[in-house]
């Protein structure tokens, strides 16, 4: 699903602006960092702690989106000689830059990831290394934390390490170009690579039980005046380069495993029968055939989010997961619960510390893993805080709220319209379903909608919906349609 500019009226934009304003300081978002903060990380780009190893000979490259200067991860994929792949996966060293209990150190706990708004980014470290010293840019020396994956021929992981080196990517990459490059058979062996391993690590992924719900994304930009709300589609290659990060998150929750200490990623499988059957009865009553022995996982991957009663399933679906938790252990005293449910693995966050604070902790945990060495002492001295820290993240309130607002300034002129929608959500876990939410294809808009004539709402079918309320300002819902 393309996105598409929608051209706002000035007062709808200007009520746009003030609300991001409203909302950032509603969430208490810190827009500047201190002079203190300022002063130490130029001292640290400056003079970073700088590893021995040099890998700089190894031509990595890195694939973001066009516009992200905060690059995290660079790779070098080739082939084995005794058959199978090599994969050599960077990760931003923050640690040679951040101290431990640095200006530096303490803001990042403040903040604990980056933000990120249709209008500016603010982010978890200073500019000067985040966007600079230690961002894997092209033609950089840059400290990194070097894994080293070997895999068989099939795509099964047979070796994981990592250690701290010196590199130097050769190639930044957008999404939309890699793809480019790989439909036209222009792309280099690395790149080629990827698609081939990404391929075989997704298979990997079916075989364990892993699921991956591919619903459309909201996205909101503002550019040159002009307002952008839709859905993003997503790239072949984003799943595959997506496939090499949950390798590398999989391979640090198991090293962490082995020695006893680490933090991990955790989600545990729905229990409740009632939910379970639930499931069962919205599949038979969008007429998807869920046949006996066919597991959860299975049915998500063979369904088409670009088919209306797919994606009413997939969004009560996914719902009803339990949200996912980090999860401290020490000393050999591992938790009762070390999977994640949706991977179907032990996994960790580890391959974003530029962007999220828990990454820089459990790189640490790894290197000293594999380099057969204590943990450092500030890394253990903190992990009992860190599942608190995360908790205090803002970035997915501040994703759905800054969607919220946007939805609510392009329909803001529109009260009383109807619009073409397709009902993908209701209430009726909670007796009849009166109550939603209804997908609108065009203005990209996922909102509430209650039925004011008595009748159910009836999960998957379409609707003419009847817009009651756009009001950027208001508390709750912003957007409210009616179903007559």
């Amino acid at each position: 699903m393309r996105r598409r500019p929608i051209h706002m009226s000035d007062e709808a934009l200007d009520t746009l602006r003030a609300g991001l304003v409203e909302l950032r300081t509603e969430l208490k978002v810190p827009l500047a960092f201190p002079k203190r903060v300022l002063k130490a990380a130029d001292r640290a780009a400056a003079e970073p702690i700088l590893p021995d190893k040099d890998a700089r000979h190894l031509p990595l490259f890195t694939i973001d989106p066009p516009t992200s200067k905060d690059l995290d991860q660079a790779m070098h994929l080739e082939r084995r000689p005794g058959g199978g792949y090599r994969v050599y996966y960077a990760i931003a060293d923050v640690a040679a830059f951040v101290r431990p209990g640095s200006p530096l150190d303490v803001e990042a706990h403040d903040r604990i990831e980056t933000l990120y708004f249709p209008d500016l980014k603010v982010p978890l470290h200073p500019p000067v290394l985040s966007e600079g010293a230690a961002s894997l840019l092209p033609n950089q020396d840059c400290p990194a934390l070097l894994w080293r994956h070997d895999l068989d021929a099939h795509g099964n992981l047979t070796d994981s390490t990592v250690s701290r080196a010196m590199v130097c990517s050769q190639a930044r990459l957008d999404y939309a170009t890699a793809q480019q490059y790989l439909d036209k058979g222009t792309a280099g062996e690395s790149l080629a690579l990827l698609r081939e391993i990404g391929r075989l690590r997704e298979a990997v992924e079916v075989a364990r039980g892993g699921i991956s719900v591919n619903l459309p994304d909201q996205e909101v930009t503002v550019k040159d005046g002009s307002f952008r709300l839709g859905y993003t589609a997503t790239l072949p290659v984003e799943g595959w380069n997506e496939q090499i990060s949950l390798m590398t998150g999989m391979s640090a929750a198991r090293i962490m495993l082995d020695t006893g200490t680490g933090i991990l990623r955790t989600q545990k499988e729905q229990a409740d029968q009632n939910v379970v059957k639930r499931l069962h009865d919205i599949a038979k009553a969008l007429g998807i055939v869920w046949r006996p022995g066919t597991s959860y996982a299975t049915l998500v991957r063979s369904l088409d989010p670009d088919r209306q009663t797919h994606m009413a399933f997939l969004s009560e679906a996914t719902s009803t997961m339990l949200k996912a938790e980090y999860t401290v252990f020490r000393d050999n005293r591992k938790p009762a619960h070390t999977t994640h449910a949706a991977i179907a693995a032990p996994y960790t966050h580890c391959t974003a510390p530029l962007r999220r604070l828990v990454d820089r902790y459990t790189g640490e945990l790894c290197v000293a893993a594999c380099a057969d060495k204590a943990p450092p002492n500030w890394v253990l001295d903190a992990l009992h805080c860190i599942p608190c820290d995360m908790a205090r993240g803002k970035s997915g309130l501040a994703d759905r709220q800054t969607v919220d607002l946007a939805e609510a300034a392009v329909l803001m002129h529109r009260v009383g319209e109807v619009f073409d929608a397709a009902v993908i959500d209701t209430d009726a876990e909670w007796g009849r379903p009166r109550e939603g939410k209804v997908f609108l294809a065009d203005p990209a808009v996922l909102a509430r909608v209650e039925s004011t004539n008595g009748l159910d709402l009836q999960l998957g079918s379409s609707v003419r919906a009847t817009l009651k309320r756009a009001n950027p300002s208001a508390d709750g819902d912003k957007v409210l349609f009616t179903v007559p």
